[in-house]
């Protein structure tokens, strides 16, 4: 009769030093606590993650080829602000994408689709009762993505991953220059995903179109 042995399991390896720098000062930008504008140094990062400067300078190298940093030598790494270019760059690149792919998804409609997004906007409600705006941002990206993911072609849905960090960074810089557009922006997702399962492909493209558009009015804050 054999009999099993449970062998501990060894411990978990971390991720490189260089990545865990990384993963820490990219998510600091985009949930704001690092703002822009901010300079950091390798000495605070290299305490704050617990290594040494070395990772730290690869991740700023990296963070900054993502155009989220500007590298000073001897000073540090500054956080670059939204700018208002950078808005209009955004905005027109979602809508050549998302309405396109609104009208795709509103003919045929699919019933998976359409169950996803109900989901999304409840998670949105419960995020924006929470106050949790980078939570709340990461769910209101997923919306936008699950209706481009529809459509099927992977070559759109890469380009439009590639907007990713982009669209979280402004999306919380929206809500907090702008608090009331949490809710505004839960019922225009609403509005987009009710056309969209009416098969009504011009209305939902055109839902698309105002909700995206209204992010070029954000000129508060960040932008300069």
């Amino acid at each position: 009769m054999s009999v099993s042995v449970d062998v501990p399991a060894g411990p978990l390896r971390q991720p490189p030093a260089a990545e865990r720098v990384y993963t820490y000062v990219k998510q600091a930008v985009l949930d704001r606590r690092y703002a822009g504008g901010m300079l950091l140094t390798e000495g605070e990062l290299a305490q704050a993650v617990g290594v040494s400067r070395t990772p730290v300078r690869e991740a700023l190298l990296r963070l900054e080829a993502e155009g989220l940093l500007r590298l000073y030598p001897k000073k540090g790494a500054l956080v670059l602000p939204v700018s208002a270019q950078e808005i209009t760059d955004v905005v027109e690149t979602r809508l050549l994408v998302e309405q396109h792919a609104a009208r795709k998804s509103s003919d045929p409609v699919h019933a998976g689709l359409i169950s996803r997004l109900e989901e999304l906007l409840e998670e949105q409600r419960a995020h924006a009762e929470a106050g949790d705006l980078t939570a709340f941002a990461v769910s209101d990206r997923c919306f936008h993505a699950e209706i481009v993911r529809n459509t099927g072609n992977e070559i759109l849905t890469r380009l439009y991953d590639q907007l990713r960090d982009r669209q979280l960074r402004m999306g919380v810089a929206m809500m907090y220059a702008q608090p009331d557009r949490i809710a505004k922006s839960i019922a225009e997702h609403a509005e987009i995903m009710e056309a969209v399962r009416a098969g009504d492909a011009e209305a939902a493209a055109g839902a698309v179109r105002r909700h995206v558009t209204w992010v070029r009015h954000l000129v508060h804050g960040d932008v300069r």
